[in-house]
């Protein structure tokens, strides 16, 4: 049977992968590694630090050693430590808002990114904009920062959270063609969102970051 791994920066990512890794990865063991201090890091400095992107090598070059045979990085925020590691692993290791950038490209050219946190909203607009010159398309992004959602979560105030991110995403409807969520955990917040108000995609990375993870197995 084959293994898979899901680095995390945060720990209640766990069981919406596990969740999502037993619908979508069928005859798979998948195994977790959760490292918080690695968004915090990022946060408190506002950038991803070299030595942060070196833990975050170790982390997959553990999961590596423990049979993996792909990795899945959950966080966005840790993108570009993701592309830089993947010349020292000899497993596929993969970011998980690429697939759902990809996706956006293909449904739109005025692609909407959403975030709570400016250390996520930036390195995903940039890696839409660099699939988007892979692929020769021409986009325009509207980049969109909740403000106060990160600290309202972070206090324990779910519902003042979802209650930002819903505002800015009926915000951003009618405005863009697609939208991209840029973390993975505002997901259920486009989930809860009534029909009226997603008269346009509104994308999320976990679903289609396991299911891209599944196509890799596959190819392997």
């Amino acid at each position: 049977m084959k293994r898979v791994a899901f680095v995390h920066t945060v720990t209640s990512l766990v069981a919406v992968f596990d969740r999502l890794a037993k619908e979508c990865l069928s005859d798979v063991e998948s195994f977790n590694i959760v490292d918080e201090s690695l968004l915090k890091d990022t946060i408190r400095e506002n950038r991803l630090l070299p030595a942060t992107s070196l833990r975050l090598l170790g982390h997959i070059h553990a999961a590596e050693a423990a049979g993996a045979a792909a990795i899945l990085v959950t966080c966005s925020s840790v993108g570009p430590a993701v592309d830089a590691a993947q010349p020292f692993v000899s497993r596929p290791v993969l970011r998980v808002d690429e697939p759902m950038v990809d996706e956006a490209i293909r449904l739109g050219r005025k692609i909407g990114v959403l975030a709570t946190l400016r250390t996520t909203l930036e390195p995903t607009a940039e890696l839409v904009r660099r699939r988007a010159h892979a692929a020769g398309v021409k986009v325009v992004l509207v980049e969109r920062l909740c403000e106060g959602a990160f600290e309202a979560v972070v206090s324990g105030d779910v519902e003042r959270h979802d209650a930002i991110v819903s505002a800015r995403m009926k915000e951003l409807v009618g405005t863009v063609d697609v939208i991209v969520l840029a973390q993975a955990s505002m997901a259920r917040v486009a989930e809860s969102l009534p029909e009226a108000d997603r008269r346009v995609p509104i994308l999320s990375s976990p679903r289609l970051g396991v299911q891209r993870l599944g196509e890799v197995l596959r190819g392997s």
